[in-house]
Parts: structure tokens; sequence; C-alpha cells
């Protein structure tokens, strides 16, 4: 007995460009459903984009045990060499160099990070707004400070800001931006009170606001002693969003980041590089490649080595090695029992 094969595969990739012409750029999607070129305003060109693209998804929906990696689907050609598919498949959403052509498509989670210019969608970020209710159990165990979910929220937003911001970004700014996207509304609005600021050694440094808004990033809105209120202009922020509550201990793990939290005082660049780190830990070791961390840290290679070999140092890592092969790096963490104090900075 044969199976029925008359079902019509959805085919999870779309693709929109952006033809520049006077008065504002032209939406040109393949799709059958989108056969006319739509004209847009110049400065909302990228929305109108994002949004074009997460309607496609909506509609196009699959349940997850049927959706596969259409970057293996097609031979990996989206990116460099690696090590092969693995991991559950997400949503990436990749723009090229000039900005003007945009994909989203189904990626395993290797491919996704291996990819360039490309950033995590969350798919609560696709969902209708309308919430299930949710049975209330107060007998149920406090959920734990931090976890899997924080950590993969901190690595997609890192993914996020390694394709939205210049890669000269410095990494004081790139942990400012990180906390103003993670605790920005749903209108893209943050408030960062001052003893966040300071606790983050990031108050009065009002150098790293015009970096993030020279980049064209966000908008000041207000500085009034002490806190700082901001508009982030890149529409993306808010397709990474998932719940604000979710987002929120994000952000408070992404200050201290369990198990590799360093005290005050060490640079900014060794504290991103550990966030980061952190973030493609599990248990006590973690491996990733090493352009893609060194592109989560805004770093080269060469100097994404030099900060691990700084790690060693404060005692959160006992060890990491490089595999020129595979261009896989691969780290180990002091186990519990034998986990000390970090060393003093010299």
């Amino acid at each position: 007995m044969r199976l029925s094969t008359t079902r019509e595969a959805v085919q999870r990739i779309w693709t929109v460009r952006l033809h520049p012409q006077v008065g504002g750029p032209l939406l040109v999607c393949p799709h059958p459903r989108c056969a006319a070129a739509t004209p847009l305003p110049a400065a909302s060109a990228r929305s109108a984009t994002l949004t074009h693209l997460a309607r496609h998804a909506r509609t196009d929906v699959l349940p997850p045990h049927l959706r596969t990696c259409q970057c293996r689907a097609r031979g990996c050609v989206w990116h460099r060499r690696h090590r092969g598919c693995a991991g559950p498949v997400l949503l990436a959403l990749t723009r090229d160099r000039s900005g003007r052509t945009w994909r989203l498509a189904d990626a395993c989670a290797a491919c996704a990070a291996a990819m360039s210019h490309t950033a995590v969608v969350p798919d609560t970020s696709l969902r209708p707004g309308r919430r299930c209710p949710v049975p209330r159990t107060p007998t149920a165990p406090p959920r734990p400070p931090h976890g899997p979910g924080e950590r993969m929220r901190v690595r997609e937003m890192l993914t996020y800001l390694a394709a939205a911001l210049p890669r000269f970004t410095s990494p004081a700014a790139r942990l400012l931006a990180l906390q103003c996207a993670l605790r920005a509304d749903d209108c893209a609005y943050v408030r960062l009170p001052g003893g966040l600021l300071r606790g983050m050694r990031l108050y009065g440094r009002r150098e790293l606001w015009e970096e993030l808004e020279h980049a064209g990033w966000l908008r000041c809105r207000a500085v009034r002693h002490p806190h700082v209120e901001a508009q982030l202009l890149d529409a993306a922020v808010l397709a990474q969003r998932a719940g604000r509550r979710m987002r929120a201990r994000a952000a408070q793990w992404a200050l201290r980041p369990a198990p590799m939290a360093l005290p005050a005082g060490w640079p900014l660049s060794v504290q991103l590089t550990a966030l980061a780190v952190a973030s493609c830990t599990s248990g006590e070791a973690g491996s990733t490649d090493m352009e893609v961390l060194a592109r989560l840290c805004g770093h080269s290679p060469h100097q994404t080595q030099e900060l691990l070999d700084r790690l060693v140092t404060t005692r959160m890592l006992t060890s990491w090695q490089y595999y020129r092969e595979t261009d896989e790096v691969s780290w180990h963490l002091p186990s519990p029992a034998n986990a000390g104090r970090p060393a003093v900075q010299r």
C-alpha cells in the first residue's frame, strides 16, 4: 500500500528585493501570491520588507516536525563550509551587504549560525497576538533565575546585533545595545535607569549613545538624570522579541552570565567575550565556529583567540582549543567542585 503524496509541500523560503527608483524603492516578491511590485517610501522600506516576509511566514505555516533546513536542501550554498546540519530548525532572516535583498527561510541552528548578515527570528514573534489561558499552579516550584531560555535569547540577540551594527562597533556599545534591545517595549522604546548603567560601568558615557546614533540604530529622546530614554530605529528589533518578561529575564542574565560572571573592573571586551561564550555553553563545555564567535564579539578571529586566553587567565575557562580544519573552537569550564573565585585583574 502506497502512502498518499497528494499534499503539496510548502516551501518555507521567501525572498524580497528592493529595486531603487526615484521617490522610493520598489518591493518585488517572486511569490505567486505577490505578482505585482509595490512602491515604498524610502523611510519605511525596511519595516515594510520585514512585515511582508512575516506575513508569508504566518500564511505558509507548518508543524515543527515537518519543517526542514532549506539551506541544506540547496546544498548549503548560503554560507561557507562548516561541520554540517545540526540543531533545531529555526527561522533565519538574512540580508545582503547592500540591504536590497532580504530572505526569510527555515534553517537548522548550525546553518543559521554560519550565515553572514543573519538573525534568528523566534517563532513567538510570528504568532497571533491572542494568548491561550494558562491555568495557575500555585504549588508549582519557582522558575530558576536563569536557564537555557535566557542563554538562547541572548545568543539570538547577539546574532542580530552582529548583523545590525557596524563591524567596528565597540564592545561597550554592543553591551549597551544588547540591554536596550532586550528591555525595549513593544513600540521599540527603552528607558535605562542610572543604577543599571552604573552597574555596567557605562553611566555618563555619552559617546556610546552617540556611537549607536551614528550607526542609525537608535535615537536618544531624553537624558534626564539619572536615566536615559531612547527610541530604537531598526524594525528588526521587534521581530526579535519574545514575551517582555522573557526578554527582561534574558537582560538580567546578560549582566551576570552564570557560570561565567566576571567581577566588576574587567575590560568590557573581555566581558562581552565571556557573555558570548556563556550563551554558547551547555553544562561545563561548549563549542561553535570561530567565525561565528568572532562575529558575536565584534572582533577578528585573532583578537577573539587572545580574549579566550584572557578568560583562561581569569579561571572562567580551564582550556580552549581551535580546530583549523573545521574552523571549530571548543572550551571547557571548571567543574562546580573545583570552581574558585576569578583571578584578580592586574
